[in-house]
């Protein structure tokens, strides 16, 4: 293997073998990797979007704070029984929504634990009471984990908790719970968490129904450099095998680990030792791991806005949320926040336009 034939490969969007990639990875410049993950971002945009760069404003409400999965990177959760357990009322989300509505927003992205006891019928409702209150509010709701937890809790298959939750009120799936797609992580992070294969198998029926969807990674814990390029290449595979008809995939984020109280640090001594040059250089992996994924968005929440900024060159189209109510990483150590004007203000410091987008990133402005 030598550089210039993998760099030649990449820039005509050419799928690279996990040994290509991690060969690229170790040896190239991180200048280079940048460079090159930007050719693609701009290949995959029309000549109209290439100086856009998308944000959103939405808020992160989560269903309940009961979790069977025990994941070691999570201090939100409780398990069932405890003192300070809670399942969100309707009353509270009526509230938060009028809330959201005021700055601006209209989607929730409801991310939920694994609670034993509630299944598909529970969900059923509550995005149809949702929708109910505020016809016009966007449910950007659960995630493969979650999912595959109802199928299995209501007896059925993801097929058809995906169809009846549609008919409910469900708009687009998040990618949330993959971390890495490699079961020998997921045993040690995220144990109680449906599989790689589970996961990626609710994706391909998400995709099957046309339902918009995102893909996530968790980096720099236990996993080697190898296993993030297998967690590229499989979401690779799945974006593949897509129907024509859906578009698959709308966006991938990748976050580093946060490790602030985490039980994976305390019992096992793991720390967040991501530098902003390794960040970078996954990203622009990703990017060249992954050509057939559209849209790449900075994660500025758990990197800061200068890296956030620099990965709009390596890369990323995309600046994410204002993130309203975010519990789950800012209580592990993430402690950046921006709000609306401040992440256009950013959007331009950085030499591109902001451009307000929803799920499926159609552009408004």
């Amino acid at each position: 293997m030598d550089l210039q034939t993998l760099y030649k490969k990449a820039l005509n969007l050419e799928f690279l073998s996990v040994e290509e990639g991690l060969f690229l990875y170790e040896n190239a410049p991180a200048a280079d990797l940048m460079f090159i993950g930007n050719e693609i971002r701009k290949k995959n945009q029309p000549e109209e979007n290439r100086n856009k760069v998308g944000w959103i404003i939405d808020r992160n409400v989560n269903i309940t704070n009961v979790c069977i999965a025990q994941c070691e990177f999570c201090n939100f959760y409780r398990k069932p029984g405890a003192s300070d357990a809670y399942i969100t009322t309707l009353e509270e989300y009526d509230e938060k929504i009028k809330e959201l509505k005021k700055l601006g927003g209209n989607q929730l992205l409801l991310q939920g634990g694994l609670h034993p006891k509630l299944g598909l019928d529970w969900y059923k409702k509550l995005f149809s009471d949702l929708k109910n209150m505020h016809p016009d509010i966007k449910l950007h709701a659960l995630g493969p984990a979650e999912i595959h937890h109802i199928a299995r809790i209501s007896k059925t298959t993801y097929k058809d908790v995906l169809e009846q939750l549609i008919e409910a009120g469900l708009d687009s799936l998040p990618g949330a719970g993959a971390e890495i797609l490699v079961d020998r992580v997921r045993k040690t992070v995220s144990r109680g968490k449906c599989t790689a294969q589970q996961w990626l198998d609710v994706m391909r029926e998400a995709h099957k129904l046309n339902i918009v969807t995102s893909a996530t990674m968790m980096f720099g814990h236990i996993e080697t450099r190898r296993e993030r390029m297998e967690h590229f290449v499989k979401l690779r595979e799945v974006q593949a095998e897509k129907p024509d008809y859906s578009e698959g995939f709308t966006t991938f984020i990748p976050w580093p680990f946060q490790d602030e109280g985490t039980e994976l640090n305390k019992k096992n001594g793991v720390k967040n030792t991501v530098t902003t040059d390794e960040y970078l250089r996954t990203f622009a992996m990703a990017r060249i791991m992954m050509p057939n994924i559209k849209n790449m968005q900075a994660s500025w929440l758990t990197t800061g806005k200068t890296a956030g900024q620099i990965t709009l060159h390596g890369g990323a189209n995309d600046f994410g949320s204002v993130m309203i109510e975010e519990n789950v990483v800012s209580v592990a150590g993430a402690d950046h926040s921006l709000n609306a004007k401040e992440i256009q203000e950013a959007i331009k410091e950085a030499g591109f336009i902001p451009a307000y987008r929803n799920q499926a990133y159609e552009y408004s402005e």
